[in-house]
């Protein structure tokens, strides 16, 4: 069994090699790595076309669901407060060290930008800032920062930042030392409270006879899960991190310079190229998971399929469904999943395998984001395909108003669960 986190882009520097069929006329697996710079320049030059697939791939509002949701149309974040996310993160504070951690409130401003501000009170760099994620700028969020002060010398004054916009708040809940920076990814979990509103559903029923059909479908989430579908926001507005992985992808990569003795160190991406890449492997999987949610092996496995432990990066493959892991897949101990696109994706085989490489072969897109990931010798991962949902529990506030609260595993999206229960979401 093999631990691996596939939030985190990671580059190799040995092309991959498959035994995957490879019989489409749109795309060979086995030799896609084997295209020149140029040939991947020419594939996407018809930018245009590709810009029309874009747009119907990063609608996530088309991905299929295993159920038709109850609920026609929902409005949120009608305001901050209708989008609550509190960062889930135990912390054995050593009350010593140089790392001064604050425990902050937000609403209307990003992550990065709270980052800059304490950097700017505190004086000290940007790096020596630490978040373990990035909250969404509309709603309401709690999380943990940490700022390196050199000999504990606190800025003199508090931190109240004075050029703040109408909407936008941020507030000290709480602080601790601490001998540890805080690093990407160490928060466990997320705890969300979100609150539908002006609901319109699906049937032409009495209030009650819906409100019971919305609860249906949440108890049976509670018991199957939903798909791990990454939410819109990873592709940017209007698509731009595909757009621009697009432009990446069209440029000569920069071969790493010769030298007398072989580095072991690894070429990290440029930050700024981070959300590209991220975003190209996003839209490849959710168009994976579509597939299996089509077919309904989503939740249920195939042969040759590797496996997530539950509530880690732990993976292992197996050539055969037999009924022993059919038991531990049942009770959620363990989930099918699909790759997180790159070279080296040798674990899946069989069935599992000839879907992924069938699905990028019937896309123009994916076929070239597909290439682009492997010229850019970007690590294969996998994913959990099954989202399991904590202490999910809803209230009425009023016939058209629903609010929900739940908690999901740091890296995945709150819009999947409410992509289970309306077919069609909308910000007011």
């Amino acid at each position: 069994m093999t631990s691996q986190d596939p939030n985190i882009i990671e580059p190799v520097s040995t092309p991959i090699t498959s035994n995957q069929p490879s019989d489409s006329q749109h795309f060979d697996r086995s030799s896609s790595n084997d295209l020149s710079s140029n040939d991947l320049s020419l594939a996407i030059a018809n930018f245009d076309s590709l810009s029309l697939e874009v747009a119907t791939l990063v609608d996530t509002a088309l991905l299929a669901q295993p159920t038709l949701p109850p609920i026609k149309l929902a409005y949120y974040k009608s305001s901050n407060e209708d989008f609550i996310v509190n960062e889930i993160m135990a912390v054995d504070f050593s009350d010593e060290g140089e790392h001064l951690w604050l425990h902050i409130q937000k609403s209307g401003m990003n992550t990065a930008y709270i980052a800059k501000l304490l950097a700017e009170w505190a004086d000290i760099p940007l790096r020596d800032v630490g978040y373990s994620g990035l909250k969404d700028r509309h709603a309401l969020t709690t999380q943990w920062f940490s700022l390196r002060i050199p000999k504990k010398q606190l800025p003199a004054t508090d931190f109240a930042p004075s050029d703040l916009g109408d909407n936008e708040t941020v507030e000290i809940i709480d602080q601790r030392w601490h001998n540890k920076k805080l690093n990407r990814g160490a928060h466990r979990a997320n705890e969300f409270v979100i609150t539908l509103r002006d609901i319109e559903f699906a049937n032409d029923l009495q209030v009650t006879a819906n409100h019971q059909l919305v609860e249906q479908q949440l108890k049976t989430i509670m018991s199957t899960g939903v798909p791990n579908y990454f939410g819109p926001q990873r592709f940017g507005r209007h698509a731009s991190n595909i757009r621009e992985a697009l432009r990446l992808f069209a440029q000569p990569i920069e071969k790493d310079k010769p030298s007398g003795k072989k580095s072991k160190r690894k070429r990290v991406p440029r930050e700024q190229h981070t959300m590209a890449l991220s975003a190209a492997r996003s839209v490849i999987f959710n168009e994976i998971l579509n597939a299996r949610v089509v077919d309904g092996s989503w939740n249920t496995g195939l042969a040759g399929e590797v496996f997530n432990l539950d509530g880690s990066g732990s993976i292992f493959s197996s050539e055969q469904l037999d009924d022993t892991l059919q038991a531990r897949l049942d009770s959620g101990d363990i989930h099918p999943t699909a790759v997180m696109w790159g070279v080296n994706n040798d674990k899946v085989a069989g069935p599992a395998a000839q879907l992924e490489t069938e699905v990028v072969q019937k896309s123009a897109l994916l076929t070239v984001l597909a290439t682009g990931l492997e010229h850019h010798e970007i690590k294969a991962q996998r994913r959990a395909l099954r989202l399991p949902i904590e202490a999910l529990s809803w209230q009425w506030l009023d016939e058209q108003s629903l609010v929900l609260r739940f908690s999901l595993t740091t890296g995945s999206f709150a819009t999947s669960v409410l992509a289970s229960l309306t077919q069609v979401l909308k910000t007011a």
